[in-house]
C-alpha cells in the first residue's frame, strides 16, 4: 500500500463531517501526510436554499449556506483535525458546488485520498441527479473513502480507529 502524502476531505458541519474530518484526521496523523479541509458554500439565503429543497428534493449538493455559517464549520473542522494530531496544510473555504471544490482541491495539492461523508439519498432528485459522493468517487483523480453515518445516527460519542491506521 502506498503511503498517502496528502488527503483532502471535506466538511459541511453537519453530524456526519464530526466523524468524516476524524476519520481524515486519524489517517493524516497515522501516516504523517498533509491534509486539506474543503467547505464549499452557497450564497443563497436560507429561504432560496428551501425553495430550491422544495422544488428539487435537491439535498445532495451538501453546500453550506452563506458564508459565514460555512466559515464556523471549517474552523471547527480545523480545529478538530489538529486536536487529532493531523497537520493541516491547508483549509480552504469554495463558493460552489461540493463535488467540484472537492475534486478542484484534490488535484490542485495533488492529493492521494479523498475522505468524504456520504448519507443515502433515496429523493427522486438524488436517484436521477446523483449526490456529491457518487461525483467524487467518478471523477476523482485519487482514492476515495466513504464515511457512512454512525449505526445509531445522532450518538456518536467515540471515534473507533482500528490500530493499524
Amino acid at each position: 500500500m502506498t503511503p498517502y502524502g496528502c488527503i483532502v476531505v471535506g466538511t459541511d458541519g453537519s453530524a456526519l463531517s464530526d466523524p468524516t474530518v476524524a476519520r481524515a484526521s486519524f489517517l493524516a496523523a497515522a501516516e504523517e501526510a498533509d491534509l486539506v479541509i474543503v467547505c464549499a458554500y452557497s450564497g443563497m439565503t436560507m429561504r432560496e436554499g428551501a425553495k430550491a429543497t422544495a422544488t428539487l428534493g435537491d439535498t445532495r449538493t451538501s453546500v453550506v449556506l452563506g458564508r459565514e455559517a460555512a466559515s464556523n464549520a471549517l474552523a471547527t473542522a480545523t480545529s478538530t483535525a489538529s486536536g487529532l494530531g493531523a497537520q493541516v496544510k491547508a483549509s480552504l473555504l469554495v463558493e460552489g458546488e461540493a463535488a467540484s471544490a472537492l475534486l478542484r482541491a484534490a488535484q490542485q495539492h495533488e492529493a492521494d485520498l479523498i475522505v468524504i461523508g456520504a448519507i443515502r439519498d433515496t429523493s427522486l432528485a438524488g436517484r436521477l441527479l446523483g449526490t456529491v459522493a457518487s461525483a467524487v468517487v467518478r471523477e476523482a483523480p485519487c482514492e476515495v473513502l466513504v464515511v457512512r453515518p454512525p449505526a445509531a445516527w445522532g450518538e456518536v460519542t467515540e471515534i473507533e480507529v482500528p490500530e493499524d491506521v
